[in-house]
């Protein structure tokens, strides 16, 4: 075991790296994406209103985190697996997912408000935090097992 892992060595360093740099874009959210809903879903969100922002520019941080994370993920996928059909499909599934889930995101915004915060809250969830990942890993490895 001890051989296998001196001779995976870059390998094991370039996911570590790529781990660091995602726990790196979480550290520094509040300095690198615009995002009201940082300190509003900190603090007591069940009995505040919503915050005031700007559509634009958070769907551009939303979609800059989104991308950021994105591309770490799949730099993380490709260490682990080295294989291009794996980052194609999982290039596909990080853009119908964005979709889908900034969709929702305006969607609950706009017709529901303060409502359905916890809603609100998941699917922003999903948009900004690198969950993603978590799913694919296991799932593309499952699936290397049975090829």
């Amino acid at each position: 075991m001890l051989k296998t892992l001196l001779s995976h060595k870059l390998r094991i360093f370039l996911g570590l790296v790529f781990v660091v740099l995602l726990a790196t874009v979480r550290a520094y959210e509040n300095q690198l994406f615009y995002d009201p809903f940082l300190n509003y879903f900190k603090s007591d969100f069940n009995v505040l209103p919503l915050p005031s922002y700007n559509p634009f520019w958070l769907f551009i941080g939303l979609l800059f985190r989104y991308g950021l994370n994105s591309m770490l993920s799949l730099g993380l996928i490709y260490v682990l697996f080295r294989d291009v059909t794996m980052i194609k499909f999982a290039s596909f599934l990080y853009i119908f997912f964005f979709l889908i889930f900034v969709s929702l995101f305006y969607t609950i915004i706009y017709l529901y408000g303060a409502n359905n915060d916890m809603v609100l809250f998941y699917v922003r969830r999903f948009l900004i935090q690198p969950i993603f990942v978590i799913l694919f890993i296991p799932a593309f490895y499952y699936q290397k097992l049975n090829n």
